[in-house]
């Protein structure tokens, strides 16, 4: 019947194989034979979804067990999302078109602070109570979330039962085995949550209880159940021995990363301090080569791709790059597949790297430069100077490149109009290296793209207890920068700063953004993320109503002495490093990377393991 209803009406709608299910590679089972059903959503299009590696990892991990089934599903576009209201569709999973309100877990993988109202909105789609607190006692509809925001889940703890913190090969199939022997014994969901919040990895927000103090910082946070008073993110320490798909899903149409990706390391060496993913994915692990390779050709022989991408934080910081890359290379240009390599640094970028890039990749490069001055990249601890930035760009040229992209960011901690002014002295410097080669690309003129997002200070990070500046200082920064570009040469674009000010205080806001998001959706939010869908008048007003500060949370320094909101989950690295790299940071002073010099984050002392 649903099915009917579905094919009824898929010639309405822009993209229809978005929601038909029944591609190449998806895992279809006999229900009979199931005991545990697990909706894994993603809270964006399909188009997206089905680029995020995370997913394609804990799809097949599930679905490796007879008895459990893990199905997927996505946000449905407006134009669809209209039909199935109209027309009384529940929200579905692709692989059985069955509701997943009658699944035992619909999880969520929370990869972006703006996607937040398309969960409550997936939720209401699906008929399941959007706040947990309303739903059943019975054993059923288990709704959690994993993913990078979860390090700080509070802006989201009315309608999650659980978070997932880290890394989910393992805790996801511990969470399951349980739910699977609890059900078995006829346990209710308090039951269940209860032995759940014992796994470490395992947060159940309902046995935690934020008190505030008068000038609404955290005073202190209550357990109840025998909750761990700490709850620690889980890791996997062996990257070759932990699973990894030997097949992907193949859409019928086309997604954002059309291509197979193949993960190379976990974590960062470098010690940005502006960047959260490399903070929270650590301690550092490789793949060795080998195993790298191995892993490309299978998923290239059995989904049919021609193109791959290296997965990683910083793929060049792989220790056996060169012969990674000899052994990929050896097998792409045979095979004629496209490798994509991604995330390079600009400090390690030599001639060879480039011949071997040269082999695989024809459009421009990009780097990430993040800091118009010398000065303020020490103050985030780039660790990139201007000389290898300026090598890097003449190997490029040299090589027969003539168009770079350079990433920056707008609002850093210490910056001054003097930096903002550096970003555009720095491009007309690569521009004047250009043409200052002998052996440059004859008949082409150069050009240098300047991306320049907004600072968004994000927990886990030096920088958590950074206000960020106002809209109306980043907008005069856009002018500025705007101003002092003097030639057609450099192409200049740069974020929405209303977008980034509801980033920064999802990012570290806590429970009392609950009632706002909600509200927010209650307005019409949804697809937040989407320039032509962002309403950030209704975001305004829903902060209005809710009677909550918008900039207590984005405008505000937090305190070294202040317990943040996600003070209660370990994401390894201490607090004290933190404070300890804040305060070099306004001295403007480098911490050398992890290779060089241990610098005391605690992770590796947590998880028993030696420094490099």
């Amino acid at each position: 019947m649903l099915k009917e209803k579905i094919e009824k009406h898929l010639l309405e709608i822009q993209k229809p194989s978005r929601y038909i299910g029944g591609e190449v590679g998806s895992i279809t089972k006999d229900k009979s034979k199931i005991d545990v059903r697990f909706a894994f959503c993603f809270p964006d299009t399909y188009d997206i979804g089905m680029s995020h590696l995370g997913m394609k990892i804990l799809y097949s991990l599930t679905n490796e067990r007879e008895n459990y089934w893990c199905e997927r599903c996505f946000a449905p576009s407006p134009d669809f999302e209209e039909i199935m209201r109209e027309n009384d569709i529940p929200l579905y999973a692709l692989e059985s078109l069955d509701p997943i309100k009658d699944f035992d877990f619909i999880g969520f993988t929370m990869q972006y602070e703006l996607s937040y109202t398309n969960v409550l909105n997936m939720l209401d789609l699906a008929g399941i109570p959007i706040f947990a607190k309303d739903r059943t006692d019975k054993l059923t509809q288990i709704v959690d979330a994993g993913g990078p925001c979860v390090c700080n889940p509070e802006p989201l703890a009315d309608f999650f039962d659980i978070f997932i913190l880290g890394e989910g090969e393992e805790v996801n199939l511990e969470l399951m085995d349980l739910y699977n022997k609890m059900k078995k014994e006829g346990a209710s969901r308090l039951d269940f949550l209860r032995k759940a919040c014992q796994i470490e990895g395992v947060y159940v927000p309902r046995f935690y209880e934020f008190v505030y103090k008068a000038d609404g910082t955290v005073d202190h946070v209550e357990t109840r159940e025998n909750a761990p008073k700490v709850v620690r993110k889980r890791i996997i320490k062996d990257l070759d021995k932990v699973y990894y798909p030997k097949n992907f899903v193949v859409p019928f149409t086309e997604i954002v990363h059309d291509r197979v990706s193949v993960e190379v390391l976990r974590g960062c060496i470098r010690g940005c301090r502006f960047c959260q993913a490399g903070f929270i994915y650590r301690p550092f692990r490789e793949k060795s080569s080998d195993v790298i390779c191995a892993e490309t050709k299978a998923l290239c022989e059995n989904t049919g791709y021609d193109e791959v991408s290296l997965a990683s934080l910083s793929t060049s910081d792989h220790s056996d790059i060169d012969n990674m890359l000899t052994q990929l290379i050896d097998y792409t240009e045979k095979e004629r597949v496209n490798l994509s390599l991604p995330s390079l640094r600009v400090d390690n970028f030599s001639e060879s790297l480039l011949e071997k890039i040269k082999k695989v990749r024809k459009s421009g490069l990009t780097f990430a430069a993040e800091g118009g001055t010398q000065r303020l990249r020490d103050v985030i601890n780039k660790n990139v100077t201007e000389e290898e930035i300026m090598n890097t760009c003449r190997i490029a040229f040299e090589g027969g490149y003539s168009a770079v992209k350079l990433y920056f960011m707008m609002g850093l901690p210490t910056e001054t109009d003097e930096d903002i002014v550096g970003i555009a002295e720095l491009a007309q410097r690569i521009i004047d290296l250009f043409y200052s080669i002998e052996n440059r690309p004859k008949g082409k003129g150069v050009q240098v793209s300047v991306s320049c997002a907004t600072f968004v200070p994000k927990p886990f990070t030096p920088f958590q207890f950074e206000p960020q500046d106002t809209r109306e200082e980043i907008e005069r920064k856009q002018k500025l920068l705007i101003d002092s570009v003097k030639t057609k040469k450099v192409k200049v674009s740069y974020h929405d700063p209303n977008v980034s000010m509801l980033e920064v205080i999802l990012a570290k806001g806590d429970r009392r953004l609950c009632p706002v998001i909600y509200t927010a959706w209650k307005k019409g939010c949804k697809f937040d993320s989407w320039g032509e869908h962002y309403r950030f008048d209704k975001w305004v007003e829903a902060f209005e109503d809710c009677g909550v500060d918008p900039k207590f949370y984005a405008n505000r320094r937090f305190e070294y002495d202040e317990i943040l909101p996600w003070e209660h989950l370990d994401y390894l690295v201490s607090k004290e490093f933190f404070i300890r790299e804040n305060k070099t940071a306004h001295k403007a002073v480098t911490t050398p990377h992890c290779r060089l010099r241990c610098s005391g984050c605690g992770v590796n002392k947590k998880v028993g393991r030696d420094c490099f």
